[in-house]
């Protein structure tokens, strides 16, 4: 399952997650699975507040890669690198995440489903279901925008260091130039999608915040 595609079926789900959350009763097991929940979505929030740090070191050091007045290729090179696998793993970790989150998800769903016999509460807890809903609607939206963005950034600027590890010289530089500036504006553009998700989670727990 592809990067962009677990994160926007993650946040369908997480919808329905915290739906759920705000219409469970006493019993304890939901209790604990909604502080399980509230943990995954809290570390995905944070691995995208991350991705915004990390996307800004990662093209600085680029840009002073790319420099004319850079005197020391090597060094240069090297920290772009470091800043290069830090994004990477930061991708894996989001993905992690995000998986757990999902999983977490279905998990919630199925004892929700289960949840009510009762008509009357069943009822009830479709009205509720609908006006809830209506608070995360806009949380798939947001997480489209995120759809491939992050998987060409992590591709170009992999690329760009295995290009510049095979030629560190001034050539090489402005060979790669034209290719790093774009994947600099890739990377400030991915920022600007990442925004929107990370408001969606602000919502979210504005929402939620008494059931946390």
């Amino acid at each position: 399952m592809k990067l962009e595609f677990r994160l926007f079926y993650s946040f369908r789900t997480l919808v329905f997650v915290f739906i759920f959350v705000f219409l469970s009763g006493c019993a304890m097991t939901g209790r604990e699975r909604a502080t399980e929940t509230t943990s995954s979505m809290r570390a995905v929030e944070k691995d995208y507040q991350q991705a915004l740090v990390q996307i800004d070191a990662t093209n600085a050091s680029l840009e002073d890669l790319l420099s004319p007045q850079q005197d020391d290729l090597k060094k240069s090179f090297d920290v772009y690198s470091k800043n290069v696998s830090r994004m990477e793993k930061l991708g894996k970790q989001l993905a992690m995440h995000t998986e757990k989150m999902t999983t977490q998800g279905d998990d919630y769903l199925e004892e929700w489903e289960n949840s009510y016999t009762n008509p009357e509460i069943q009822a009830l807890s479709e009205q509720r279901r609908v006006e809830v809903r209506e608070v995360y609607a806009k949380i798939p939206a947001a997480s489209v925008g995120v759809k491939g963005a992050l998987q060409s950034y992590l591709t170009d600027i992999k690329e760009i260091q295995m290009y510049l590890a095979n030629d560190l010289t001034p050539r090489g530089i402005d060979a790669i130039r034209p290719v790093a500036r774009k994947a600099v504006v890739d990377g400030d553009n991915l920022k600007e999608t990442i925004r929107p998700v990370l408001s969606a989670f602000a919502r979210i727990r504005a929402a939620t915040a008494a059931n946390e």
